[in-house]
């Protein structure tokens, strides 16, 4: 039995393994294009030099560690 599962571009059914998750070439393509244009960026936060300070202390510490 084959599961069905819905293309995240378009909705359609993807039955074709070749793009899975996406149902055809084009959608594949789409969901490249919005990675190329920033679409999909994740928010960033901008940090001042006390918290790069922490980052470095907790980087040190860690590998200390290892």
């Amino acid at each position: 039995m084959v599961k069905l599962h819905k293309c995240p571009i378009c909705g359609a059914e993807t039955q074709n393994e070749k793009y899975r998750p996406f149902c055809s070439k084009r959608c594949a393509d789409v969901d490249l294009g919005r990675w190329f244009s920033g679409s999909y960026a994740v928010p960033a936060q901008n940090l001042d030099e006390s918290d790069y300070e922490e980052l470095e202390k907790e980087l040190k510490f860690q590998n200390l560690e290892d």
